[in-house]
């Protein structure tokens, strides 16, 4: 019998984190893939990634509208209390036979609570993983209301395990996000200065022929009202650096309109005659302008998951990713220009590139849609140590 599996995308990045896991599902012979889309991967501010996942081929069964204008603590909390209500009655009409649920996104709560109130087998990606922050209440909360754990290390399988989770539930299939790495690896090299300009974006054009870093700066959700100095002292690394520069605008989190804010603000202020400012890319050419690229510069999980694969130098700022396993791919810093400054030219002159495959080997798509085909699904679960 075949087995309905209803996928849930919430945002921009959960889609790179779950696409070839998609495609697996849609051509597995067991199972019929359900595709939901909802909260800020339907709105046009944060990149349309709804047009994106239709481009590529995939039928969107429903969507759900969820988001509470405001980006602070309060409209977190509500945009995930609509979304319980609306997922309940998607997951009513669809019927699923198991939902999947994406990392730890706080609309990923959403997804979780409905499906297991409604009795329905709920899958988890990326679960066992370490970040702090809101992320790391949502992604461990998220672990004890799923029933099936496909995790993408042996590290994140151990710490399920070391919640209480039954063994034989957990999966180490590796990260879909490595999957696309790879591919946008083996399809180099590319125009990149051909793949942007379809894309448009705002800003002075950038000379990118000798090199160029791209930015990625979200704000951390428990230090949320600093998250407007917080990119300040990213922008003034930048400017003083006069790097050539490609930013990629930030996630809807709690203090995203201060991230947003503080850029619209410095940009008046002072001039950024070599960075381009973009919405959103598709996941692989935004993968191949990160492996032309000198290194990504933010605090973005690209920079430790897929950048550690593909060897791509990252300049992590602050603690958004505090904890995560990290490769040699990494230079921690704090939230200070000169720091922030001081790592950029070192990714900038050093030409160094380490991979480390700590997410995956890059079939971690295949893995999941044959673990969910052939799993037991079963909601029951007892508490033990």
């Amino acid at each position: 019998m075949t087995r309905k599996v209803c996928v849930v995308i919430t945002a921009r990045p959960s889609y790179a984190r779950i696409r070839t896991a998609l495609e697996a599902i849609r051509d597995h012979s067991d199972l019929e893939l359900q595709l939901v889309v909802a909260a800020s991967a339907l709105l046009d501010r944060y990149g349309n990634a709804v047009n994106v996942i239709e481009e590529e081929g995939f039928k969107i069964d429903r969507q759900v509208y969820m988001i509470l204008e405001g980006e602070n603590l309060v409209t977190s909390a509500k945009s995930t209390g609509l979304g319980l209500a609306e997922l309940a009655t998607v997951f009513d009409n669809l019927k699923p036979d198991v939902v999947v649920t994406i990392a730890d996104r706080f609309e990923t709560m959403a997804t979780a609570i409905a499906a297991a109130y409604m009795n329905i087998p709920l899958a988890h990606i990326q679960g066992g993983e370490i970040t702090g922050s809101i992320d790391e209440k949502v992604r461990h909360a998220i672990t004890k209301l799923a029933d099936l754990h496909l995790v993408a290390s042996q590290n994140a399988a151990e710490r399920v395990i070391r919640m209480g989770e039954e063994p034989a539930h957990v999966h180490v299939t590796g990260c879909p996000s490595i999957d696309l790495a790879r591919t946008a690896r083996d399809t180099e090299p590319r125009d990149i200065k051909d793949l942007l300009s379809g894309y448009g974006g705002v800003g002075e054009d950038v000379d990118i022929s000798d090199g160029y870093i791209v930015v990625l700066q979200h704000p951390v959700t428990t230090e949320y009202q600093n998250a407007r100095e917080h990119v300040v002292e990213t922008l003034t690394a930048v400017r003083e650096g006069q790097y050539p520069t490609l930013w990629f605008w930030p996630n809807v989190d709690a203090g995203s309109d201060g991230t947003s804010r503080g850029i619209r603000a410095f940009r008046e202020n002072h001039p950024l005659r070599r960075v381009h400012f973009y919405k959103n890319l598709r996941p692989l050419d935004f993968l191949s302008v990160l492996i032309n690229s000198r290194g990504i510069v933010g605090n973005s999980s690209v920079a430790i998951r897929e950048c550690a694969y593909l060897g791509v130098p990252a300049v992590n700022i602050g603690r958004r990713q505090h904890g995560r396993d990290r490769g040699r791919n990494v230079i921690d810093v704090d939230y200070d220009a000169g720091q922030i400054k001081q790592a950029i030219d070192r990714c900038w002159t050093s030409g160094e590139r380490h991979s480390d495959d700590i997410y995956g080997d890059g079939d971690a798509g295949r893995n999941i849609a044959d673990v969910i085909s052939k799993a037991e699904l079963t909601i029951e679960k007892t508490l033990t140590y």
